[in-house]
C-alpha cells in the first residue's frame, strides 16, 4: 500500500468512525409558529435533562415542534429559549433522547483541522459531510429586532452545509461537538457557532431563564498584534484595536475612542472578541468595569459602566 492509499484510508476510516458515534445524537427538527410557518433544520443532543441545542433562526418564534432521531425515533419537543443575537436555541424533548454528545472546545481548533459536519439537509437523516477548518476569528452579522450584534470567534469550514445543516453538529477527529452550524456563507464555505465557554454560559443562560440578559458597552473592535516595544514591555502579543465607538454609548462616556488599543478589561488580560464578550453578561449590567487602553504611545485607564443591551 503506498503512502497515499494508506493517507485516504485514514481520512476515510476518521470520517466514518465520527459519522457513526455523532448521526445518533443528531435529530431532524420540525417547527410551526403561531402564524402558521413551519421551519426545519437539525438539532444536537447536549448534555441535561432532554435537551437539544439548536440555531435561533431555525426555531424562530415557534414554541413547538418535533425532533426525528437516525434510529426512526421521535419525540415532540418545547422550545425553552432562543437567543437571536448568538443564533443559539435550546429545546426540550417531551420522551426520552439518545445519550448526549460530547462537547469539545472551539478555542482548541486550528486551521487546516479536519472537521466533520452531521445534519439533515433537505431532509436527508444523518448526512455526513467532511472538510478542514478554514478560517477561525470571523464574525457573523446577527440580528434581533432593532438590536445588531456580530457573533465572534465563528468557525469556517470547506465541508459542504446545505439548507437543513443548519442547527447541527460539527466535530473533531474525535467526534466531540466543537460548532453548531449556522450558515451556507457561500460557495464551498459554511459557518458554525463556536462551542466554547461563552456559547456554555449562552445556553446555561436560557436553559434557565429562557433568555440571555447581556451588558453593553457600545464598541466594535478587531483583534490586533501589539507594537513590539509594547509587547516586550506587557509579554503580551495581541490585543483589541477600536474601530468605532457608539455616541452616547457606555465606552463614549467613558472616554474609550476609536484607534484605542484594549490591552486589559475587568483587570484581565484581552487578546480576542471572546476575552471581552465573557465579561459582558448580566451581573456586569451596572458594574463599574476598569478597562486599560494603549493610546498615542501612553497607557491610559478609563471606567466603564455597561448598560443592559435591549432591542
Amino acid at each position: 500500500m503506498d503512502r497515499d492509499t494508506a493517507a485516504l484510508d485514514a481520512y476515510s476510516a476518521t470520517v466514518t468512525a465520527v459519522a457513526a458515534e455523532l448521526a445518533p445524537h443528531v435529530a431532524a427538527l420540525q417547527v410551526t409558529g403561531p402564524d402558521g410557518r413551519g421551519g426545519a433544520g437539525s438539532a444536537v443532543v447536549v448534555p441535561g435533562d432532554r435537551l437539544l441545542v439548536t440555531n435561533a433562526h431555525v426555531v424562530g418564534r415557534a414554541r413547538t415542534g418535533l425532533a426525528v432521531f437516525s434510529d426512526g425515533s421521535e419525540s415532540a419537543v418545547d422550545v425553552v429559549g432562543a437567543d437571536p443575537l448568538s443564533d443559539l436555541a435550546v429545546v426540550r424533548a417531551r420522551d426520552g433522547v439518545p445519550e448526549p454528545a460530547v462537547l469539545g472546545d472551539a478555542a482548541a481548533l486550528r486551521v487546516g483541522q479536519l472537521v466533520v459536519a452531521v445534519g439533515n439537509p433537505l431532509g436527508l437523516a444523518g448526512s455526513v459531510t467532511a472538510g478542514v477548518v478554514s478560517g477561525l476569528g470571523r464574525s457573523l452579522p446577527t440580528r434581533d429586532g432593532r438590536t445588531a450584534r456580530v457573533v465572534e470567534d465563528v468557525i469556517q469550514t470547506d465541508a459542504a452545509l446545505n439548507p437543513g445543516n443548519s442547527g447541527g453538529a460539527l466535530a473533531d477527529s474525535a467526534g466531540r461537538v466543537v460548532g453548531i452550524n449556522t450558515a451556507v456563507a457561500g460557495w464551498g464555505l459554511g459557518l458554525a457557532v463556536p462551542v466554547n465557554d461563552t456559547t456554555r454560559r449562552i445556553l446555561a443562560a436560557l436553559v434557565a431563564d429562557g433568555r440571555v440578559r447581556r451588558a453593553y458597552l457600545g464598541l466594535v473592535s478587531t483583534p490586533a498584534p501589539l507594537p513590539a516595544e509594547l509587547a516586550a514591555r506587557t509579554g503580551r502579543r495581541r490585543g483589541l484595536r477600536v474601530v468605532d465607538v457608539v455616541p452616547g454609548s457606555p465606552a463614549a462616556r467613558a472616554g474609550l475612542r476609536a484607534g484605542d488599543l484594549v490591552l486589559e478589561a475587568g483587570r484581565s488580560p484581552v487578546a480576542e472578541a471572546q476575552s471581552l464578550q465573557r465579561l459582558l453578561f448580566a451581573e456586569a449590567v451596572g458594574t463599574p468595569l476598569p478597562v486599560t487602553v494603549h493610546r498615542n504611545g501612553a497607557m491610559v485607564d478609563v471606567v466603564a459602566v455597561p448598560t443592559e443591551l435591549t432591542g
